[in-house]
């Protein structure tokens, strides 16, 4: 009798686990498998590394005033060593040497420099158009960087939608022609946010028939699009593409 294929696939399969089985216990060490030998092992390996950072907690028991500064403005969020690297040596021996200090032009640039992939309201410049040629600390207090003026444009923190909008049939409109922007705004971008259009009345302002706005594309706006608004088919920085 001739046994299906079937079969022997499963058989097959069969001796492998049990042959993978019977390797894990009897032929891998037992520091690989037993998780407390592994788990001690790893708190051994961890413990006898060297220590190179020191700590924000450390940094600010001598450097109060600098924490206190960084603790309300735009960076309070980053480690100290983020930007002048592992200072553990320093702290426990300040005259041993100071830390790294960022002044070169290029070092901001690598978290700020433009990139379409950061998140939107990410303060981000063009390094060959921004102040070119001035280290970043020539107008921005590293501790605190609140730039010596406020953006006066929204491309200074939404570029990606600048670049989008100026190739779009809305490339002449202001932004504040849909947003609302409170100055606030500008100071805590993130926490004082623009008002954005919430119902379709908004865009038949100037898409209407109706609408006085002649130069502007028309639609009956009470039939057109049905119960949807306007953005679910139409981005709005580009509404020429549905």
């Amino acid at each position: 009798m001739k046994v299906p294929e079937q079969i022997k696939r499963l058989a097959v399969v069969i001796f492998v686990i049990v042959a993978a089985v019977l390797v894990t216990r009897y032929l891998i060490p037992a520091s690989v498998v037993d998780q407390r030998v592994y788990r001690a092992a790893s708190v051994q390996r961890e413990v006898s590394r060297e220590i190179k950072f020191a700590g924000a907690t450390t940094c600010g028991d001598c450097h109060d005033d600098i924490n206190t500064k960084k603790k309300l403005g735009f960076h309070k969020g980053l480690s100290c060593e983020t930007c002048h690297g592992p200072s553990v040596k320093h702290a426990e021996d300040p005259s041993s040497g100071k830390p790294f200090a960022p002044r070169e032009r290029k070092f901001c640039p690598q978290c700020h420099e433009y990139n379409p992939s950061r998140p939107t309201g990410f303060p981000q410049i063009i390094p060959t158009i921004h102040n070119p040629l001035k280290p970043c600390i020539t107008c921005h207090n590293p501790h605190d960087p609140v730039p010596p003026q406020v953006p006066r444009e929204c491309s200074a923190c939404h570029a990606q939608i600048e670049r989008t909008k100026a190739l779009s049939r809305h490339a002449l409109l202001e932004c504040t022609t849909c947003h609302s922007t409170p100055t606030r705004h500008k100071l805590l971008p993130r926490s004082v946010k623009p008002t954005k259009p919430e119902n379709r009345e908004f865009c038949a302002k100037c898409h209407d028939k109706g609408a006085p706005r002649k130069e502007a594309p028309k639609v009956d706006a009470a039939t057109h699009g049905g119960r949807f608004l306007c953005w679910e088919c139409h981005y709005p920085h580009m509404p020429g593409e549905a």
